[in-house]
């Protein structure tokens, strides 16, 4: 059974954090609010939680992983950016962008795309997912929460809970969450390609 946290969105209580924080440490996949929907997170370094995601969501292993970044800097380490997608990027993050881009050797091989050797990288506009991110020190590997045969992302800690109790092992809580994903922009060409629309505008890349 799922532990369920009950935070606020804009001032999220230190205490629920850290220990959201330890039960990410000790392996948990959790279930958490961004700034578009709910997504499934755990430790880039998880060796169960990235199966586990493609087990809840029926996902390949050409899925992509997105991995979430408390800010630029740590997005800069994991992906590979010349001057064009950078400046974009830059000027888009925070926001509910997810950009997928060449990984770097800090991220492990099984996360990245089989061929493309791509990884998606986000910096969520979030209290919430910027408290985690920041008491775990490190990006935390994830996906948009949306369930098979849904087309989007869920959005209500309890009814997540109720569908995900038994296979995650934590869910948290903090208000109203938009149902939009993130838009999707592929820059693993050297240029940019919307390959989703949702929350953020797609004509910046257009």
């Amino acid at each position: 059974m799922a532990r369920f946290f009950d935070v606020h969105p804009h001032d999220p209580q230190a205490r629920s954090i850290g220990q959201v924080v330890q039960l990410l440490r000790d392996d948990a996949l959790i279930a958490y609010p961004t700034d578009s929907g709910y997504a499934l997170g755990c430790r880039m370094e998880s060796h169960t939680g990235a199966d586990r995601i493609r087990a809840i969501r029926h996902l390949t292993d050409k899925h992509h992983f997105t991995l979430m970044c408390t800010d630029f800097a740590q997005l800069g380490q994991l992906v590979r950016l010349d001057n064009a997608p950078f400046r974009a990027i830059k000027a888009a993050t925070p926001g509910p962008y997810t950009f997928i881009l060449p990984a770097t050797k800090e991220v492990p091989r099984r996360l990245a795309h089989p061929k493309k050797k791509t990884v998606g990288v986000r910096i969520p506009d979030s209290r919430v997912v910027q408290a985690i991110l920041h008491e775990l020190g490190e990006p935390l590997l994830s996906s948009t929460l949306i369930l098979p045969g849904d087309t989007e992302p869920q959005t209500d800690g309890w009814t997540v809970k109720e569908e995900l109790d038994h296979v995650v092992d934590a869910v948290i809580e903090a208000g109203e969450v938009s149902a939009a994903p993130t838009t999707v922009v592929d820059w693993s060409e050297g240029y940019p390609e919307v390959v989703r629309e949702g929350a953020g505008d797609p004509d910046r890349f257009s």
